[in-house]
């Protein structure tokens, strides 16, 4: 049963994120075809990042009352409305004023997503004795995120090269058939849905705020690692949004198809990122050690990427990021879930995930308005020194 459940979360894992990047390559430019600027562009994904911090709570009360099944089908729900109201708004002209709009519930998707999964894997492989480390599942699962990624934005370049909004279509449509797979292979193990009255919504909110200071701000390992998101999303998330354009520029023409191989690569580098996992956990022993030497990495090569104007050494350096993004991430899974009790561990995932949209909406809403008074590599640079 445990190998079911495993195999079922790395499906749901790479179909997901397949579906997610096809438009991740070209979103950039798509918004910017349908009249947007630089900085409308960052403040659409700035909205879409906002939404995803407000609704975290709402949403990890969902996951952790009604199940994390049901929190997942909404998940796809909301992302097929919300992806087909992108392709309308550029069809009809309506702006940026829809954009932001739609952005935020997409955010609500997402939000929708984020701890609801990861709980409900982490129970149940519990619930049938799974005894492994955790590492080594969550390595993998990245390592199906990043092949998701690199088949989406690859097909999702190849697509935007013919028409920018092909790719939006063409996500929406994949969300279906990942509907029902969620719906008939995601069985609540380890975990008892209860009901959730509409009346009872502002008691459990706060009852989860309690909770989320108890076991995450009040929590001596969570606690670090929450600002940790914080901060390092300030640029992750400015950074995946802005370097569409950027890099575009470095090369000096206008190759849609250039930023889809690039998020292939990128799909790649955290693969990589994610395969070092396990042989430099035998050099450095501790969780906390392997996300220093992440985050110092990242630190470095963030700045390097807005200093030099090389395209091609640029790209590399990004992709170097990309490794070093790769690595962290499973490490402070583990790291997270090791340390947060069944009951609230949806909330306390959501919670960290709040925390690092929070970063992403100072980092584009600030790092957008440098981008656009300066330029986009004077804005990597400096935010890559907060890293620091």
């Amino acid at each position: 049963m445990s190998a079911r459940i495993i195999r079922t979360y790395f499906v749901i894992t790479g179909l997901f994120n397949f579906a997610m990047s096809m438009i991740w390559g070209i979103d950039t430019l798509f918004k910017m075809g349908a009249g947007l600027d630089i900085q409308h562009v960052l403040l659409t994904n700035a909205a879409f990042t906002l939404g995803s911090m407000v609704f975290e709570i709402p949403t990890g009360v969902v996951a952790d009352t009604l199940g994390r099944r049901v929190s997942f089908l909404l998940c796809l729900a909301t992302l097929f409305i919300t992806t087909l109201l992108y392709v309308a708004i550029a069809w009809r002209g309506w702006g940026f004023w829809a954009f932001v709009w739609v952005s935020v519930f997409l955010g609500l998707g997402y939000t929708f997503y984020t701890g609801a999964v990861d709980a409900w894997l982490v129970d149940a492989l519990k619930a049938t004795g799974y005894r492994e480390p955790l590492e080594r599942v969550f390595a993998r699962g990245q390592m199906f995120f990043g092949g998701g990624m690199l088949v989406g934005t690859i097909s999702g370049g190849l697509l935007g090269q013919i028409r920018l909004d092909i790719p939006y279509l063409v996500r929406a449509a994949i969300v279906v058939p990942l509907f029902v797979l969620a719906w008939r292979e995601m069985p609540e193990l380890g975990f008892t849905p209860r009901a959730l009255e509409l009346r009872r919504v502002p008691a459990e909110m706060r009852r989860v705020f309690v909770e989320g200071l108890s076991y995450g701000l009040k929590h001596p390992v969570v606690r670090p690692v929450m600002f940790a998101s914080l901060v390092g999303m300030t640029f992750m998330i400015f950074g995946f949004y802005s370097w569409q354009r950027y890099f575009l520029d470095l090369l000096g023409r206008n190759l849609v198809w250039v930023d889809g191989v690039i998020s292939s690569l990128v799909g790649l580098s955290l693969i990589a990122g994610n395969a070092l996992v396990t042989p430099l956990s035998r050099v450095i022993p501790t969780r906390t050690g392997l996300l220093m030497v992440s985050v110092a990495a990242q630190a470095v090569l963030t700045v390097a990427c807005g200093l030099l104007t090389n395209f091609y050494v640029v790209v590399s350096l990004y992709l170097l990021y990309g490794v070093a993004i790769g690595l962290a991430l499973p490490v402070k899974q583990a790291y997270l879930n090791a340390h947060i009790p069944s009951a609230q561990r949806a909330t306390i995932i959501s919670l960290d995930s709040m925390f690092g949209n929070t970063g992403g909406v100072i980092g584009q809403s600030v790092w957008g308005v440098v981008a656009r008074a300066r330029s986009i590599g004077v804005a990597w640079a400096w935010s890559g020194l907060t890293l620091v």
